[in-house]
């Protein structure tokens, strides 16, 4: 079993930039091939990035050039780096595994942009 915890949420402003962190149990993590979805009031959820465990990226479109996925195996941690936030872009952020078909969620974390 895997435990997936999010942290880095918050309130920014259009522009601003945050980091989200999604820290893992277990020692399974380098296996695992990670992503960051997100959820929108009212809207299902979205797949916004995809990092394997060979470190291969994935992005929707609408984030590509402003967020950043990447991993560290060594700390059991999962990263999004989010610049030049948006209004569209507030959203609960949920951190995502799979390994040999099971698939782990975390709790998720807000983020918030907005003047």
């Amino acid at each position: 079993q895997v435990q997936l915890v999010e942290s880095g949420g918050g309130l920014v402003q259009p522009g601003e930039s945050l980091r989200l962190s999604c820290a893992a149990s277990g020692s399974a993590f380098r296996l695992l091939n990670m992503a960051w979805y997100r959820q929108a009031p009212g809207k299902e959820r979205e797949f916004v990035a995809a990092i394997s465990n060979k470190f291969t990226t994935d992005y929707i479109d609408s984030v590509k050039g402003r967020f950043t996925i990447s991993r560290e195996n060594a700390k059991n941690t999962l990263y999004l780096q989010m610049n030049s936030l948006k209004p569209s872009d507030t959203a609960v952020y949920y951190c995502n595994g799979d390994v040999l078909g099971r698939n782990f969620w975390g709790q998720g974390t807000q983020v918030t942009v907005s003047s």
